[in-house]
């Protein structure tokens, strides 16, 4: 007879549920058509971009990657005029997991399809920043930023709290494989190893300031996520992380509360706890043993 593994239960209902929150209600369809569908794939198996984007340090790189954009005063513009973060920001979450799932491992086919769904929207989202300055969300500029600063997120958290840390030919090469992504949008340049990404980040420095939306939208990220009491705590470990995990002036603008060591002695202890614990939950047990 069937044993299941102890905890098995435990591990599945948390699954589940760190599951619908990231992918939505359509998540196990678009799951199966993702990773079932035959054809070829814009990235192999033994891809770096495939180790990054499927680690559950994603969480900490996803909120990291959301404070950072919004210290460009037009991407924050965009966001704030257009995504609908606060009304549902669920559902910007579940829109953008999906799109990386599709482009990292469907088919090259459907990555298209994907890509061309998001360059139509972008082509809509356009106005005035409170600033005065007009703004385009397909504007090549300003697709780069957003670009860099998720490339730079998901890396840095994959490197302190993923399962396999990439070495450094690694990290170069998910830096080239982002750049599929990134041209595919419409990034003419993108950078396509680590030295080319700093430099663009530090080119981009002038530009960057905290504008009271981008203040507004860290206290909505950090203060007041949009979940049940239960899930508050784990999400501000989350949170605590992807704060630690930024760069001394971009958490200086801000205006981000940093503690080297309780974030040397605590944060990071219970960020790594915290990643492990939701890898389990997303990785399918193994096969019950039979008797």
């Amino acid at each position: 007879m069937d044993r299941a593994a102890p905890g098995s239960g435990v591990r599945e209902r948390l699954g589940r549920s760190l599951f619908s929150r990231v992918a939505g209600p359509s998540g196990p369809e678009n799951r199966a058509r993702i990773h079932g569908t035959p054809g070829p794939r814009w990235f192999g198996p033994d891809r770096p971009v495939r180790r990054v984007h499927g680690d559950a340090s994603m969480f900490i790189g996803g909120l990291r990657a959301l404070l950072l954009q919004s210290l460009h005063p037009l991407a924050m513009a965009a966001v704030a005029g257009h995504s609908g973060f606060r009304g549902d920001p669920w559902g910007r979450l579940q829109r953008t997991s999906t799109f990386l799932a599709v482009t990292t491992f469907g088919t090259a086919e459907h990555a298209q399809e994907a890509v061309d769904r998001v360059r139509s929207v972008h082509e809509g989202v356009r106005g005035i920043a409170s600033s005065g300055e007009p703004y385009h969300a397909a504007d090549p500029h300003l697709l780069c930023w957003v670009h860099i600063a998720e490339v730079d997120s998901f890396l840095r958290a994959h490197q302190r709290y993923g399962a396999r840390p990439l070495d450094g030919a690694g990290c170069d090469g998910y830096i080239d494989d982002m750049a599929t992504v990134a041209r595919a949008l419409g990034v003419p340049d993108p950078p396509r190893d680590r030295a080319e990404l700093a430099t663009r980040i530090a080119a981009y420095r002038p530009e960057l300031r905290a504008t009271q939306e981008a203040l507004d939208a860290a206290r909505f990220i950090l203060l007041h996520p949009p979940l049940p009491w239960a899930a508050r705590p784990p999400y501000a470990v989350l949170a605590a992380n992807a704060v630690a995990a930024l760069p001394p002036w971009a958490g200086e603008q801000l205006r981000l509360p940093r503690l080297p060591r309780v974030e040397r002695v605590c944060v990071r202890p219970a960020g790594r706890a915290l990643t492990r614990t939701i890898r389990w939950a997303m990785t399918p047990p193994p096969a019950p043993a039979q008797a």
